[in-house]
């Protein structure tokens, strides 16, 4: 099978490596097709392999005394399973799977860590990345807290816009994972954004028809981690 070749990588992370510390990755990385709720990281199981998002996008899911929400999204700027590996920690008590299916870039656990060993540079830029995601989590924390269902909404599709190329694939019953609510209220969520026609709601998608819109409900909740991950990622 060909090498990867960086020149042809969708994925963002990947793209803004020098030469040298892709060159590290290459050999190892494995093209994997996902399917829709394909688990891709166990809570409290160690992570075997890491995956970098191509198309589609991963959720990361808490589940705690059955009450699940989602606390992270990680598509074609990220890296699935990059917490417990750079970190050391083992395992983490969280459940991500895809949500968005399509194709990602697969590493072993142990080629990644030679990498990170290997090239203080990517080092780096990989905590630099763990950075990026402490601070959308941080932003996550904020909007739960600070804002209502449909402005949380908003921010969500933008999130979601960004690492997809068309419509944004989710239920209802997903949505309220996402906003820690019961089915009804997501759907109440989704109701007030399509009467103000920013969106288009059918049967297991969503089509944003107004981004500008949303960016001004989602009232500043949305774009300061993105500013932050073009910063120090990106040099933007």
């Amino acid at each position: 099978m060909p090498q990867v070749r960086q020149a042809a990588v969708r994925n963002r992370l990947l793209k803004a490596l020098c030469e040298d510390d892709f060159a590290l990755l290459q050999p190892h990385l494995q093209p994997l097709r996902t399917t829709m709720r394909q688990t891709l990281i166990h809570p409290h199981e160690p992570v075997t392999h890491l995956l970098f998002p191509e198309i589609g996008y991963a959720s990361v899911v808490a589940d705690v005394a059955g009450n699940r929400i989602e606390v992270g999204i990680i598509g074609r700027e990220g890296l699935v399973g990059a917490s417990p590996v750079l970190l050391d920690g083992g395992t983490a008590p969280y459940h991500e799977f895809v949500q968005s299916p399509g194709e990602m870039l697969a590493i072993g656990t142990a080629d990644f860590r030679a990498a990170v060993d290997r090239s203080p540079t990517f080092r780096t830029q990989m905590l630099r990345y763990l950075q990026t995601v402490l601070i959308q989590a941080r932003q996550t924390a904020y909007a739960n807290a600070a804002y209502t269902m449909d402005v949380r909404l908003a921010r969500w599709l933008l999130i979601c816009q960004d690492r997809l190329d068309g419509d944004i694939p989710v239920t209802h019953d997903f949505l309220a994972v996402m906003l820690g609510v019961q089915r009804s209220g997501a759907t109440l969520a989704v109701q007030s954004l399509e009467g103000s026609r920013l969106i288009k709601a059918r049967r297991g998608c969503i089509t944003v028809l107004n981004r500008e819109a949303l960016v001004e409900l989602a009232n500043g909740s949305y774009g300061v981690s993105e500013a932050e991950y073009a910063r120090l990622i990106e040099g933007v």
